[in-house]
């Protein structure tokens, strides 16, 4: 089960925030998905749209920190990951990349 939650911000939005396996295929490797929108719905929806299809919040065990929510406000698609800290990677080290960065498809080699 995925870990997650979120914070409603103070002009109505919502910054959701999701443990989730990483979608790259990477065995054991998890990703945290930090997602700014209107509502919790249009939150995952959005992530949804992108091919993470078995995307659900339940409950708040997870919320994102006030560095994690400054980072996904900061971001123009207010769509972002990096590394979950499960992993032991030292997060202070590791940036946050834009979704696109990680659905990217690898380019065929000829």
């Amino acid at each position: 089960m995925a870990a997650g939650g979120f914070c409603k911000l103070p002009n109505g939005s919502v910054v959701v925030a999701l443990n989730l396996p990483s979608p790259a295929g990477s065995a054991g490797d998890s990703v945290r998905f930090l997602v700014l929108a209107q509502n919790r719905a249009r939150a995952l929806t959005r992530l949804r749209n992108l091919g993470l299809r078995a995307v659900y919040l339940r409950g708040n065990a997870a919320p994102p920190t006030p560095d994690e929510v400054t980072a996904v406000l900061h971001h123009p698609d207010g769509l972002i990951w990096r590394t979950a800290p499960d992993n032991g990677v030292d997060l202070s080290q590791e940036l946050w990349h834009p979704i696109r960065a990680l659905l990217r498809r690898p380019t065929p080699q000829l």
